[in-house]
């Protein structure tokens, strides 16, 4: 179900979250400048992009993402999280679906993503309705929206004209924060994409569904910051879960404890309980500056709901690739076109 947000509805969101990012801003973080041509390149993408040359694009692309997560509903969250994976590393261009020795996806650090069959099979149908049309980029950031909305979450308008970017590197795969960054360097992270700090809570919400590796926090229940004993900011309780479920690293554990196949916020809520799952998470709700926006979406859903469409699109905004002597429109999204 697409929703459809009232005016009047927006300016009261727009007005309570300025009021607490006002109140969060007033702490000093520091500043950091853009990636250049952010604002331009966002600029040339349009909604409605493919309505003329692939009127049937978006319709495709939900069908296909609706059939792939109906026969595994992890998948749904997988596709989100490899969309932002695209996106913090070299901006929204399909670089991290690139299939090459060296690439991003080669990475150790890219070993955990999923998705990327789904991404092959909505290209290939695109390619036999509107050859050489719909980039790859586009695909993967319209495809995390339908999951979003399969999953329970809102619906967006999704801006489209991305083109694919003809690089990647394995080196670079580390720069998406790994679970373990204190706040100040997340902020840094996202500011320096263009997202805030609004962004960076509302965006760590998708961990409402989803799972981690054992691996990823690992430190947290037992040696944390290297003193031999856990993290002091867990749940008693929530610590002894996870020492018996996670036997070994590559174990998996749910994002969310409590309702790990919806997408809710309860999130937030359990952050507030001291059962964020990453370390990341649970310094959104221990640092002054972010806490305040983790307290509004865990008592008001439609809030959170309502920002998170807002901050998806600005995610997927990031860096893009628009003028006609950038990047390409692949054919098959692992591979760039021959020359």
């Amino acid at each position: 179900m697409r929703l459809h947000y009232l005016p009047l509805y927006l300016v009261l969101v727009t007005l309570e979250l300025s009021i607490i990012y006002g109140i969060s801003a007033q702490r000093n973080v520091p500043k950091k400048p853009l990636m250049k041509s952010l604002l331009p390149s966002e600029a040339l993408l349009s909604i409605g992009h493919y309505q003329t040359s692939c009127p049937n694009a978006e319709g495709i692309i939900s069908q296909k993402v609706a059939a792939w997560v109906k026969k595994d509903p992890t998948l749904a969250p997988a596709i989100i999280r490899l969309h932002f994976h695209d996106c913090a590393i070299r901006g929204c261009d399909g670089s991290i679906l690139l299939n090459h020795t060296g690439s991003e996806r080669s990475a150790i650090e890219s070993k955990t993503l999923r998705g990327f069959q789904v991404i092959d099979d909505i290209k290939a149908e695109l390619e036999m309705k509107c050859p050489r049309t719909v980039s790859c980029a586009d695909i993967l950031t319209a495809a995390a929206r339908d999951a979003t909305l399969i999953a329970g979450g809102p619906f967006w308008e999704v801006p489209s004209g991305r083109k694919d970017g003809r690089n990647s590197y394995a080196s670079e795969a580390n720069m998406v924060p790994h679970g373990h960054e204190n706040i100040t360097a997340l902020i840094a992270f996202f500011q320096e994409r263009g997202l805030d700090m609004l962004d960076l809570v509302t965006l760590s919400g998708s961990h409402t569904i989803g799972r981690s590796t054992c691996f990823s926090f690992m430190d947290r229940i037992y040696n944390f910051n290297g003193t031999g004993k856990p993290d002091p900011s867990l749940n008693v309780y929530y610590l002894n879960l996870l020492r018996k479920r996670c036997k070994g690293v590559m174990d998996l554990v749910y994002l969310d404890v409590i309702t790990p196949r919806t997408f809710d916020t309860t999130y937030y809520t359990n952050l507030k309980r001291k059962v964020g799952l990453l370390s990341t998470d649970q310094s959104l709700f221990s640092d002054a500056r972010t806490a305040p926006f983790v307290e509004a979406f865990a008592t008001q859903p439609f809030l959170f709901t309502s920002q998170f469409a807002v901050s998806m699109v600005k995610l997927g905004n990031v860096q893009v690739l628009t003028r006609p002597n950038e990047g390409e429109i692949r054919v098959n999204c692992n591979y760039v076109n021959p020359v």
